[in-house]
């Protein structure tokens, strides 16, 4: 298969305000190293000769997104977004050509690199179904019960943890998001979409300093690796 003309779309859902980090000021928006955490995700989004748009979902109510000098690149594009991530990445997908690989990003993993991008397009090849950044799980897992108590060891042998970007056909992802949420389907990630819809993405390995930033501890681990 010959992905060289394809055009891709880099996808990110940036309308949440983020109450876990236990700040007024939406996560996307908090600083590392005086910079904003949606302006890093931008930027490698951005400088990414590959990507040929990056369309980003707002909240309406979004005062600081143009004050970010990524806001006025001129491949970028803004969307409004809805309630959930779900709802913000499908007001996305209703703006790509039907063509288009659709590459979705949490706006809050500014430590993606590259060289991960690189092989997430590459595995097209292999996963012409779609795929996702992921990483093999290295601890031991526990299943809990209600009380806070173990209820017992789950072998970990074919567990990952999801990462993004997420990246499958534009058309597909919009089409089975859309049937997904219209029939109250658990939607966590893009890739659980397609899962609904009967459709195994592949995996591909990445970074594991690709983290989201949910917690505060993450933001000081996050400035720890973007420092190296």
């Amino acid at each position: 298969m010959n992905h060289r003309q394809d055009k891709i779309v880099a996808v990110v859902p940036a309308a949440g305000i983020g109450s876990r980090m236990g700040v007024e000021i939406p996560k996307q928006y908090l600083e590392i190293n005086e910079t904003p955490i949606l302006g890093l995700t931008l930027s490698i989004l951005l400088t990414h000769p590959k990507i040929d748009k990056v369309i980003v979902a707002l909240h309406p109510q979004d005062t600081r997104f143009h004050s970010l000098p990524e806001a006025s690149h001129p491949k970028l594009q803004t969307v409004i977004g809805g309630g959930e991530r779900a709802d913000s990445v499908l007001a996305c997908l209703k703006n790509i050509d039907d063509e288009a690989w659709a590459l979705v990003h949490d706006a809050a993993r500014p430590c993606l690199t590259h060289s991960d991008i690189d092989k997430l397009l590459a595995s097209r090849e292999q996963f012409p179904q779609g795929a996702i950044l992921a990483s093999p799980v290295r601890d031991t897992m526990k299943r809990g019960k209600c009380d806070g108590t173990i209820e017992k060891t789950v072998c970990r042998d074919q567990l990952w943890h999801a990462l993004t970007p997420q990246l499958f056909l534009g058309v597909e992802l919009r089409d089975n998001l859309s049937a997904a949420l219209i029939e109250n389907a658990t939607v966590t990630d893009e890739a659980s979409a397609m899962e609904w819809a009967g459709i195994s993405p592949g995996l591909v390995s990445g970074n594991v300093q690709n983290i989201k930033i949910t917690h505060p501890d993450d933001l000081r681990l996050a400035k720890l690796f973007l420092a190296h």
